[in-house]
């Protein structure tokens, strides 16, 4: 049993035993092996399988497992881990494919899977190739095995190799429970540094905060905690630790273009003329700084496994999303992982000896709201953003550029505005931006008057 709408464009997720059961999950295992087959030509397929803390996890492992062996795979299952290690394993075991069981920011009671075709996130039309796998039972057979496999030996050595010991500084880690929790200490530890952590502990209930650390009431108890100790920063972690949220020693929460104008700087003193990639969230404070700092910054879809394909194709060391996913080619291998980027804000902060807002100088103030997510259903979500384009792709005024890249990214002449449809959730996403608060009242208003029509 499962719902069509799961295949989303660059993962598979949705509500467990509502819209997908443990019989799709051993279908998958066995439509994976059949899809990494096709692509590879080979016989005997090596697959790595992690898992977040969420309580349908474990059973869906067993059966995404079983269907894998029962194909003739050879699966090692990582355990309990963050989907960067996950992605890592692609990386350090040669492995043919790799699935991360994970719902990763959704409610408790969603799951799903993030696939990896070698070492890359498959999505789009790949995904749809699974779907038709599926449908079609295009199956083959065989005799593999299951066995667990411990990678966060290799993990761990690996970021202590790369960073040593980073000056202690006084950091503050939140995991909201979440699966950063089986390895954030152990990492941070590896390279010198003693964070506090809150809700180290993985508990897929999420008891504590919901594991998104981009929306603002998630970080009250790590902004309280920051204050409280006098730490330089505090750096959240959401269910499976792929995408990062940052306050400053003043428990102001850092947007995440912001966060990526520290990075770009930093990267851009040793890449000059470096590209660099953002997703259509992103502020245009962000691109005209990295501009401004001798880079070449470029606007692409948003979305983790877009946004990660267009930093291999345009080659360059870095790139990220408003929604916090942040991605180092920059010395790493190109992924998102939150706690390794917490380790680079942590690189920065420590050789600079520089508060964040000391390293954020020079970006001009913005007028503007965080991402706007707005619940309503499938349907409406992509209904609303073909209305606001109909707006204005008709409108007169020579002021107004408009973006179809992604939704509809509008341009003013003292702002911006985007509305796209959220390609995980029935959610419609808005984001708004001025010079002025006059401007972006203005902004919000010619946009929301459509959106509030339709909801």
């Amino acid at each position: 049993m499962f719902s069509p709408v799961i295949f989303r464009e660059y993962d598979i997720r949705g509500v467990y035993n509502e819209q997908f059961d443990l019989d799709f999950a051993h279908n998958l295992g066995r439509s994976f092996a059949s899809y990494v087959t096709k692509k590879t030509n080979k016989k005997s397929l090596r697959l790595s399988i992690g898992y977040d803390a969420r309580q349908s996890s474990i059973a869906i492992v067993e059966k995404l497992s079983q269907g894998m062996k029962e194909s003739g795979c050879d699966v090692l299952i990582l355990g309990l881990v963050t989907t960067p290690v996950c992605y890592f394993s692609t990386f350090q075991l040669d492995l043919d494919g790799a699935i991360m069981v994970t719902g990763s920011h959704n409610p408790p009671e969603y799951n799903g899977f993030k696939i990896s075709l070698g070492k890359t996130t498959i999505f789009g039309e790949e995904i749809q190739a699974l779907k038709k796998i599926m449908n079609d039972k295009d199956y083959v057979n065989g005799a593999g095995s299951v066995k667990n496999y411990d990678i966060a030996p290799e993990y761990l050595e690996r970021y202590k190799k790369e960073f040593g010991e980073i000056k202690g500084i006084k950091v503050v880690l939140d995991s909201g429970n979440g699966a950063g929790g089986s390895i954030i200490r152990r990492l941070y530890n590896a390279v010198g540094l003693h964070p506090e952590i809150l809700f180290e502990e993985p508990d897929g209930t999420f008891p504590n905060h919901h594991p998104d650390p981009t929306v603002e009431h998630n970080l009250q108890d790590l902004k309280k905690k920051v204050l409280e100790t006098g730490a330089i920063c505090g750096i959240g972690f959401d269910g499976d630790a792929d995408r990062i949220g940052v306050v400053d020693h003043a428990g102001k929460m850092i947007y995440g273009d912001e966060l990526m104008t520290i990075y770009a700087r930093a990267i851009l003193q040793a890449n000059k003329g470096a590209k660099i990639v953002g997703d259509v969230k992103c502020s245009d404070r962000m691109y005209q700084d990295i501009a401004k700092h001798g880079g070449e910054p470029i606007m692409w879809k948003t979305g983790h496994s877009l946004v990660k394909e267009k930093i291999k194709s345009e080659k360059a060391p870095f790139g990220g999303e408003m929604s916090g996913h942040i991605f180092f080619a920059d010395r790493n291998y190109g992924y998102d992982d939150a706690p390794y980027a917490g380790l680079r804000l942590c690189e920065i902060l420590a050789k600079t000896g520089k508060t964040i807002p000391q390293l954020l100088e020079g970006l001009p103030t913005g007028f503007n709201t965080p991402e706007i997510r707005i619940d309503t259903t499938e349907e409406k979500k992509v209904l609303i953003v073909e209305k606001v384009k109909e707006k204005f792709l008709k409108s007169d005024d020579k002021n107004i550029k408009v973006n179809l890249i992604d939704g509809i990214r509008i341009s003013f002449a003292d702002g911006w505005a985007l509305a796209r449809s959220s390609n995980t959730q029935p959610v419609l996403v808005v984001r708004f931006e001025s010079t002025t608060a006059q401007g972006l009242k203005r902004i919000q208003d010619s946009v929301m008057d459509v959106v509030n029509q339709y909801l």
